[in-house]
Parts: structure tokens; C-alpha cells; sequence
């Protein structure tokens, strides 16, 4: 027999998809009053009637295909290297010591691109995890599991959104605002039709609302205008916002509260400039940018810096090159396999970029106070 805590999260488990299964009932019964009831029972015009329908279903593929994608890509966790290993967890749970503690945390990060620090300065180390968080990861209690660039927790797609599948996010809200535009602007005659009194009578009253072939198809097409406005709403605002942390390559978390580095909190230190930032993203290939297919660049565990003072931490480049602004894999075995060409591409207009700044001398890591976040 399964133990009542296993059952009692099992349950929790299937809670968390009734937004999913909410937003799905939505887009059936949208495709429905849409298709059945407005195109094939309502509009007369057969050009009209073919055109909306092409485009309707270019836009609800690429919408359901996107909100596929952003539910089911299961979010990427740290590398191994991020990771304690036995020895490194006995040696840290067996020390009382502050000063010890520190040095086993040195020795571990020393050799990762590590370079966010806690508000207190400390390292950012996760104890559920037991693990050095990598730059912009952070342990998400949903999940329970750190997530690498992690943006939010979505309820609606019942998954995190980060690294692996913020192109899949960002793709769907754009499709789905698309798509409640398209069915509101091609639904506004027929609801106007439906609503509209030219005249003062009841007889005409009675006229304007015959004007549409039956009861049920009045229902849906008023309820399919007033929810696909409603939604386009909502969806304007979040879609607009999300396009501004992309142009600012920061995510919702770092938007509310900055990431920090040795120097301090800087709201700005990822950024590469816009075209840099919407590449980080979505890519150098442009064929791919409206395809809800990973493309993004890097390995969501190092990111390039463009720090307005440097690190103190970050070791100073032996090639003289400002160390402020670095690549994943070039002073640090990161990330394992060989660079993509595009990424390699985007990072070397980063450094080229930095390198008009002055050398500054870097120093190992300080010791540091461990901190633990959850």
C-alpha cells in the first residue's frame, strides 16, 4: 500500500493541471464557435468564408504547437559540475566551522563561471539541491528543483519557465494574442449584427436578431467576441512586458529584485545591448525565430557579463582583455561540448565590445559566508 504522503502529492499533482485542462476546454470550444458556428453556419461570402478559415488555422497551429512546447519541455537543470560530490557534502555537513565551510565552497567554485552573489555577498548555494547555483538559477519550490534562468512558475502551463523553454513562452503568448485579435476583428460584424437596434421597435428588434441563423450560433459568436477581447487585453499587457525583459535580457525575477554581484546589485549586468539580448534568446537564425524549436544560445548555466565596474572575483585575462565580460567555456572547462559558431559569434561581440575598457586586476575568490537558498 502506497504510504498517505505519496498519495497527498500525487493529488496535489493533479490539482496543478486544472489550469491547463481550463485553458485547453477554452481553446476547443473557441476553435468550435469559431469554425462550426461562425464560418460554416454563418458567413455566406465563400472567399470570406476560405480566407478566415486558412488564416485561422495558421495562427491556432502555431498557438498550439507554442503552448505545447512550453508545457512539456521539461526545464533544465545545473550541470554535474554545479553539484557536491559525496566526499565535498560528508566534509561540509562534518564542519562546524565557518572558516572551513568557506574553504570547501572555494575549492568547489573556483574553477565554475560563477559570478552572482546573495544579497549578503555570500555564495548562492541551494541545501535542497546541494549544489553552487550557476548565475540566474534559482531553486523553484513548485518544481522543487533548481532551474536554470528560471523566469517564474507558470500555473498555466503547470511548468517552470526558464532556460529551456522561454522562446516557447514567448512564442505562445505572441500566437495567442495573435490569435484573439484575429478572432475578434473577423467576429466584430456578426456580434455588432447581433447586438445593434436600427430601429426603435420591438418588430425591429426582432429583425436584427433573426439576422443570424439560429439561438446557438448567436450564443457563441457573442461569447466567443467578448472572451476573445477580454483575453487580447490581458494578453497585450503581458506579451508587451515580456518583450521588454527580453530587450533587457533580464527575467521576471531579476526584474523585481536585481542580481547581485561582488560589486553589488546591477539590474543591467546581463545586458548586450538589444539586438545581443533578443539573440540570447531566440537565436541567430532567423528562419527558426517564429518556430516554437529551441534555438536559444549558451547553456544555461554561464552568461556573458557587461558589468559597469568589475568583478573583483573574476580573474584577471591573461590576454588583457576586459575580464568583466566572459565567455561560457573560455577560462573555464564550460560548457563541456564545443560552442555553437552563433554563440561563439554572440559572446566575441560581447568581449570585442569591452575591449576599449581598462585592464583590471582580478583576485581569487574571498572567503565567503555560506548562505543557503531555497
Amino acid at each position: 500500500m502506497a504510504p498517505s504522503g505519496s498519495r497527498s502529492v500525487d493529488c496535489w499533482r493533479v490539482l496543478y493541471w486544472i489550469p491547463v485542462l481550463f485553458i485547453s476546454l477554452i481553446v476547443a470550444w473557441s476553435y468550435y464557435a469559431y469554425v462550426v458556428q461562425l464560418c460554416i453556419d454563418t458567413i455566406e461570402n465563400i472567399g470570406e468564408k476560405i480566407v478566415y478559415l486558412l488564416v485561422y488555422h495558421v495562427l491556432f497551429i502555431m498557438f498550439v504547437w507554442s503552448y505545447w512546447q512550453t508545457i512539456f519541455t521539461k526545464p533544465m537543470n545545473p550541470l554535474k559540475e554545479f553539484h557536491l560530490s559525496h566526499s565535498d557534502k560528508e566534509l561540509l555537513e562534518r564542519e562546524d566551522r565557518r572558516e572551513s565551510q568557506q574553504e570547501i565552497l572555494r575549492r568547489i567554485a573556483k574553477d565554475l563561471p560563477i559570478y552572482t552573489r546573495t544579497m549578503s555577498g555570500a555564495i548562492r548555494y541551494c541545501d535542497h539541491c546541494l549544489l553552487l547555483k550557476p548565475d540566474r538559477c534559482h531553486h523553484c519550490s513548485a518544481c522543487d528543483m533548481c532551474i536554470l534562468k528560471m523566469d517564474h512558475h507558470c500555473p498555466w502551463v503547470n511548468n517552470c519557465v526558464g532556460f529551456a523553454n522561454y522562446k516557447f513562452f514567448m512564442l505562445f503568448l505572441a500566437y495567442s494574442l495573435l490569435y484573439c485579435l484575429f478572432v475578434t476583428a473577423t467576429d466584430l460584424q456578426y456580434f455588432i449584427q447581433f447586438w445593434t437596434v436600427d430601429g426603435k421597435t420591438h418588430d425591429r428588434l426582432i429583425q436584427y436578431l433573426n439576422g443570424l441563423p439560429d439561438t446557438q450560433a448567436k450564443f457563441h459568436i457573442m461569447f466567443l467576441f467578448f472572451a476573445a477581447s477580454m483575453f487580447s487585453v490581458s494578453l497585450a499587457f503581458l506579451f508587451a512586458y515580456h518583450c521588454w525583459l527580453v530587450c533587457k535580457n533580464r527575467s521576471t525575477l531579476e526584474a523585481f529584485r536585481a542580481p547581485t554581484f561582488q560589486h553589488g546589485p546591477d539590474k543591467d549586468g546581463f545586458s548586450l545591448g538589444t539586438s545581443k539580448n533578443f539573440r540570447q534568446v531566440f537565436g541567430d537564425e532567423k528562419k527558426c525565430w517564429l518556430l516554437p524549436v529551441f534555438s536559444s544560445l549558451g547553456d544555461g548555466c554561464s552568461y556573458p557579463t557587461c558589468l559597469v565596474n568589475a568583478d573583483p572575483e573574476q580573474p584577471s585575462s591573461p590576454s588583457g582583455r576586459n575580464p568583466s565580460i566572459k565567455s561560457a567555456g573560455e577560462s573555464h572547462q564550460f560548457p563541456p561540448k564545443p560552442l555553437r559558431e552563433s554563440q561563439s559569434r554572440l559572446l566575441n561581440n560581447g568581449q570585442s565590445e569591452g575591449s576599449e575598457d581598462k585592464d583590471k586586476r582580478g583576485t581569487n575568490n574571498p572567503a565567503l559566508t555560506i548562505e543557503k537558498e531555497t
